[in-house]
């Protein structure tokens, strides 16, 4: 098991519990791209470079002159060591204080960012996270609060997980509201529509039709598959695989007529979301032109 990202405890009142954070996320992809130069082939390594106002040739610092800067005016920086940021009196470095429940609606989903495993210490603090997990999933409800990792304090949402393989809770690090942008910025200058009621009538239906239990293995990242095929085709001196041509779909002007066309070609082809675990978009549509 890989080393944990943060220790400390989550405290609510008097209730606290012993754990180890773990990102439940891997972000590793297998088309990791480098800067290569186009003539020879080899890769391009950017090196720590200080560069002079007065027009000097820059000079190279080595990684462990190289510390963190706030810049308190244009152009003027602050050196600060990371053994100063460390020693920085904040309490939430090894506790998570929740300090309020709100109800899973309440959360806009643009505040969410990344998922962390909460894995309880040992047994003990097991049955601790246990009575919280069954409370949080009764009440539907999430915990929030706040906590320092990687240089920064966070905000983030405790909640009940929804995987039963899950035995300890889900941390997520959430946005603060500053870091999201005004929505009025975009959605301003788009004026109120008159939602019309058989419209609305289909488009429920339409959905409905739609509606699955959620399976993550029918999903699966076809820009990655593709982009395999691609470097294997080239390694081997292939031909490249043609692109993929867009389906043609009809024209259809009329809100109605589209909501209308869509209920009845559910009832047509598989969707997506019907492909067996693991079957690609790719070949979905293969199986339907053999049909």
């Amino acid at each position: 098991m890989a080393r944990p990202y943060w220790q400390g405890s989550i405290q609510i009142s008097l209730v606290s519990a012993q754990v180890s954070l773990f990102p439940a996320s891997n972000t590793a992809r297998a088309g990791e791209f480098h800067q290569i130069d186009r003539e020879t082939g080899e890769r391009v390594h950017h090196q720590n470079v200080v560069a002079t106002d007065d027009g000097d040739e820059a000079h190279r610092v080595e990684k462990q002159d190289v510390v963190k800067g706030y810049e308190y005016e244009k152009g003027k920086y602050l050196a600060i060591d990371p053994e100063e940021i460390k020693r920085l009196r904040l309490k939430s470095q090894k506790t998570l204080e929740v300090v309020q429940f709100v109800g899973h609606d309440e959360v806009d989903l643009g505040y969410f960012e990344k998922p962390y495993y909460v894995v309880p210490k040992d047994n003990a603090q097991a049955r601790v996270l246990a009575i919280l997990r069954k409370a949080l999933e009764e009440t539907q409800t999430i915990g929030l609060g706040e906590i320092t990792f990687s240089g920064r304090e966070h905000l983030v949402a405790v909640a009940a997980p929804v995987n039963e393989a899950v035995r300890g809770l889900m941390l997520y690090v959430m946005r603060y509201e500053e870091e999201l942008r005004d929505p009025a910025d975009y959605y301003s200058d788009i004026p109120e529509s008159r939602v019309d009621a058989k419209q609305l009538a289909l488009a429920r239906q339409l959905i409905e039709s739609y509606k699955a239990p959620f399976d993550a293995s029918k999903f699966k990242d076809d820009y990655e598959a593709s982009l395999r095929e691609l470097v294997d085709a080239k390694l081997q001196h292939k031909k490249l695989p043609p692109p993929e041509k867009e389906p043609k779909r009809g024209k259809v002007i009329d809100l109605m007529d589209a909501l209308k066309r869509s209920v009845a070609a559910k009832h047509r082809a598989p969707t997506r979301q019907e492909a067996a675990p693991g079957e690609s978009r790719k070949s979905t549509r293969k199986k339907r032109k053999a049909a």
